[in-house]
């Protein structure tokens, strides 16, 4: 038996296949008989809603956000004219949020830009969510602190800034999930609720960010099984975040906790678990705790220097944890009024627990932030990574590069895409480490001012190599999804949606390899 395998043995429970008519029944009557105070509280919800609409002043249009993006990404100078927020990880003040319970952050990347940047995950939308603050991307390796958790907004961000902000929402989902184990045979089905309250605090100019600001957003998520009440998980996405600027010095600092105890859980921007953790392949306990500071400082009207600090660690109970620090200097030239370039390196050094040795890094990379016009940015990062690893393997030298992009072609119509590739440690192959490269996309079309059709899909290969002698590492994996949704919001206060989620896993290690089929509906109520 593999090491780490033994934990994951319970997965493969037996599935009793019964006629889909006789499961439908008994679906029908747990759900009936254990949640009917919710559905009719939700539907009385609806009714009331409808009854109310004529009476509401026509819905502004839903934000979705933008791509977050990396440590490698530069702020702009005060003098280069920002891209346009369009947020993952809220929506304008003008904006109301889509109807999507799906609530914005990861993951699972390195730090991001400067607070002041555009692109930076603080400026990100929850798509269900309809007060002037936009929710930020939470750390994890499979979500947040990343350009893979990607969400749309209608169009850059109008709102005036306010002294004080606040908001409040609480989202319930239903779903039928043919997977739940993530298991290779013997599937094991069931339907669970997950609720999802939002809260969010802020002090300052949260949303440009071009003046000193604090902001905290707090989302507990609650996963409760309908017949496998063991698998019940409480997961929490804690961040914290502030900016000051001075004029010619400017500073952020982001804190991000997340607390996982079975559930992939990805951001606040998307709850419903589009990024799988492949390295585990299966429900998985898991804390992260990153941390991103910045320092931006203008030399001259052209020029601007960027300081990076940046300490991240992936704690798994009974695996393998690491932990990393970094820092980087960047130098940046605003070449046009809407270009700017910038080149520098990143250094770090990474404790792993054993058997994986600890490693030392160095990075040499390219950066280029564009924004085209008010509908248009896009941000890109390229260079190499040179990874060496204490008393064992040579170097080891890789591509690694980081892509965002945002385009609004017409009205209501949204746009985005980011790609990227990184290295990480596995929490589940002893030495041995993993090149992570993904590509995600996702488009939302407003039909009819409250109605919302959008598309997320998005690829990621991981290629395992030897982080130590004498290791035979040759797992690759081939991880995609897609989902399709529908939302409408009924009123201010009241969204309700449906979406389709197919994600699948082919490794050649066909421990590892699954296909999940989930099917959900959802609510939102906003205050």
């Amino acid at each position: 038996m593999r090491p780490g395998r033994a934990l994951y043995i319970r997965r493969f429970a037996p599935f009793s296949a019964r006629p889909a008519a006789t499961i439908a029944v008994e679906i029908a009557h747990l759900i009936v008989g254990r949640t009917s105070a919710l559905v009719a509280a939700m539907f009385f919800a609806v009714v009331l809603a409808a009854q109310a609409q004529e009476s509401v002043d026509e819905a502004a249009l839903p934000p979705w956000s933008e791509p977050t993006l990396p440590s490698s990404e530069s702020a702009p100078s005060t003098q280069s004219a920002p891209l346009p927020s369009a947020s993952e990880p809220l929506p304008s003040t003008s904006a109301e949020p889509s109807p999507s319970s799906s609530a914005p952050l990861p993951s699972s990347e390195e730090a991001f830009p400067p607070s002041s940047d555009p692109w930076s995950s603080s400026t990100n939308y929850t798509t269900a969510q309809t007060s002037a603050i936009g929710s930020p991307a939470a750390g994890g390796p499979y979500g947040g602190f990343s350009t893979k958790n990607i969400a749309m907004s209608e169009g850059p961000s109008s709102s005036e800034p306010r002294r004080f902000h606040y908001g409040f929402e609480f989202t319930v989902r239903g779903v039928w999930d043919d997977n739940i184990f993530l298991t290779h045979t013997n599937k094991t089905s069931d339907y669970y609720f997950a609720i999802e309250p939002l809260l969010t605090l802020g002090f300052g100019d949260i949303q440009g960010q071009s003046r000193s600001y604090l902001r905290l957003d707090y989302m507990p998520s609650a996963i409760l099984y309908v017949n496998h009440s063991d698998e019940d998980a409480f997961n929490q996405l804690i961040r914290l975040e502030g900016g000051y600027n001075s004029g010619r010095l400017r500073l952020s600092l982001e804190q991000d906790v997340v607390l996982l105890q079975s559930a992939n859980l990805n951001s606040f921007i998307d709850t419903t678990g589009l990024w799988a953790n492949t390295d585990a392949s299966a429900p998985t306990r898991m804390n992260i705790f990153n941390t991103r500071l910045r320092a931006q400082y203008d030399l001259t009207g052209k020029v601007f220097l960027q300081g990076e600090f940046d300490s991240y660690t992936y704690f798994y109970p009974n695996n393998i944890s690491d932990y990393t620090v970094s820092g980087g200097l960047y130098i940046y030239y605003n070449w046009l009024p809407k270009v700017s370039v910038g080149v520098g390196g990143t250094f770090g050094y990474n404790w792993v627990d054993n058997p994986t040795p600890n490693q030392t890094f160095e990075q040499a990379n390219l950066r280029l932030n564009y924004e085209a016009t008010a509908k248009l940015g896009l941000y890109a990062s390229g260079g190499v990574e040179f990874r060496q690893f204490d008393g064992n393997r040579d170097t080891y030298s890789t591509p690694v590069f980081e892509l965002g992009l945002t385009y609004y072609p017409f009205d209501g119509s949204t746009f985005t895409l980011a790609a990227g590739r990184r290295i990480y440690n596995s929490g589940f192959e002893p030495g041995q480490d993993f090149t992570n490269s993904y590509v995600v996309g996702r488009f939302q079309q407003r039909l009819f001012h409250r109605l919302y059709l959008g598309l997320a899909a998005g690829y990621e290969g991981s290629n395992y190599f030897a982080a130590a002698d004498n290791v035979n590492a040759t797992r690759d994996d081939n991880y995609w999804f897609i989902e399709p949704s529908l939302d409408v919001l009924i009123t201010r206060w009241l969204s309700a949606g449906v979406y389709y989620l197919h994600r699948e896993d082919s490794s050649n290690d066909d421990f590892f390899s699954f296909d999940d089929n989930q099917v959900g509906v959802r609510a939102t109520v906003r205050f």
